[in-house]
């Protein structure tokens, strides 16, 4: 077999520099924000140049696409990464662009993750995206409404990037191909896998690549280097960021439906995607209360017990009792009626004056309280009948046909709505005849 080098092909530019389209004509996917008949095709065919947030996953194009339309509009580019710079990079940069303007050339200002920049450093953009003197393009990996303030967000058009497809990474890899002189495995399958494996992620494909063939130099077949490039790599998964909530709320939509299968499927991505176990072990105890509550009250408990046993053993011996904990809550009862009370009475107090407290409720722990009448005519449940004060109301006036709490007839809540129903009867005995 011919020996072939990386290294052989200019060392000095990696790969994926040397992979970045030239042209819009070579930029592969996202065909909804750049093709014929797109907002951004009609600006660059018009040269009406606007602000705007680029947003989507890792390696989606969004550098790329920044520096291809500032070609397209003949404007300056500037990169500045958040990570790395602050409020005096971007006075340095206003001031290039205003020495830029004063000649007639716009400045395309590009901010990579700008998410991370604060608020403070989010405002020094206001003025000059308002007047013109910059083309604001920020990318992030975030969603912008949590991310971005609102002042700024409102001056940008937000382009959702999807992930790249696998006919789009198949592209970008073929003519790596060419590049690194390796035509040879063009009609592998490896590359077939590298693509699906990735993601979405070009960068990521492209590192694999790299690795797949200097792995081949080395007199490794094809196969095994394949398989020792993709050895233990980590699902694709953004902990900080929309990619990681997605399949957070996929596995709480299981555990909601009452599938084990589908909870632990999202489970098994989050984890080996790197996430924190005990994040996951935060959603169960939320969906212990929410979507399970009373219909089964040991479910909470349960989901706590695994919260502190996973704090206790760690991975990978509490990934069983999480396990253990999923298909319990998948499986058992399920009632929203705490929580829908919860907000029910949240809603109503929003919506509604703060009415004073009924004075048999009110505390009286001074002569002067006891004076104004403070907690007179309150009755002490346990000294009544079935430990229950019937007909005292525990609501003001105004609300005393208000109903926050509804059990419904599943599991243990079962229990409650009987109880509710003979305290009910016990209310309406005490007004025909007070006992």
């Amino acid at each position: 077999m011919a020996q072939h080098s990386l290294f052989s092909q200019q060392i000095d530019i990696p790969l994926a520099e040397k992979l970045r389209p030239k042209t819009l004509e070579d930029y592969f996917g996202q065909k909804h924000i750049i093709g014929k008949g797109s907002i951004l095709s009609i600006a660059i065919a018009q040269k009406r140049p606007f602000s705007m947030l680029l947003w989507g996953p890792p390696g989606c194009g969004k550098t790329t696409l920044a520096l291809l339309l500032a070609k397209a509009f003949n404007a300056e580019f500037i990169k500045l990464s958040a990570v790395f710079c602050g409020v005096k990079e971007v006075r340095e940069a206003v001031a290039q662009a205003q020495t830029q303007r004063s000649v007639g050339r716009q400045t395309l200002l590009f901010i990579d993750e700008i998410h991370r920049f604060n608020k403070a450093q989010q405002d020094a953009f206001l003025p000059y995206v308002e007047d013109g003197t910059i083309i604001l393009i920020g990318a992030t990996t975030e969603n912008p409404a949590f991310n971005l303030n609102n002042a700024l967000l409102s001056r940008l058009k937000v382009l959702h990037f999807k992930p790249l497809n696998e006919a789009a990474l198949l592209q970008t890899l073929q003519k790596a191909l060419t590049i690194l002189k390796r035509e040879d495995l063009k009609e592998n399958k490896g590359l077939s896998i590298i693509a699906y494996q990735a993601a979405g992620d070009a960068r990521k494909a492209i590192a694999w690549l790299e690795e797949w063939i200097l792995l081949q130099s080395q007199n490794i077949s094809a196969e095994d280097a394949l398989n020792q490039a993709l050895a233990e790599q980590p699902k694709a998964l953004d902990k900080q960021g929309d990619w990681f909530y997605e399949l957070l709320s996929a596995f709480h939509k299981s555990l909601r439906g009452s599938h084990p299968d589908g909870a632990l499927y999202w489970f098994a991505r989050m984890v080996e995607g790197g996430a924190d176990p005990l994040i996951i072990c935060r959603r169960m105890l939320c969906v212990a209360s929410e979507d399970i509550g009373n219909a089964d009250p040991n479910a909470l408990n349960l989901a706590l017990n695994t919260y502190q046993t996973f704090e206790r053993l760690g991975a990978p011996e509490g990934y069983l009792s999480m396990a253990q904990c999923i298909t319990y809550l998948a499986l058992a009862p399920k009632s929203n009626a705490a929580y829908k009370a919860m907000k029910a009475a949240f809603a109503y107090v929003k919506e509604n004056p703060a009415y004073p407290v009924p004075p048999h409720l009110r505390n009286a722990p001074t002569q002067l309280h006891q004076q104004e009448n403070h907690g007179q005519g309150y009755r002490y449940a346990h000294d009544e009948l079935y430990a229950y004060s019937a007909g005292q109301t525990y609501l003001p006036n105004e609300m005393k046909n208000i109903k926050f709490y509804q059990p419904n007839d599943r599991g243990f809540e079962q229990k409650f709505a009987e109880k509710m129903k003979k305290l009910n009867e016990l209310d309406l005995l005490f007004k025909q005849q007070p006992f």
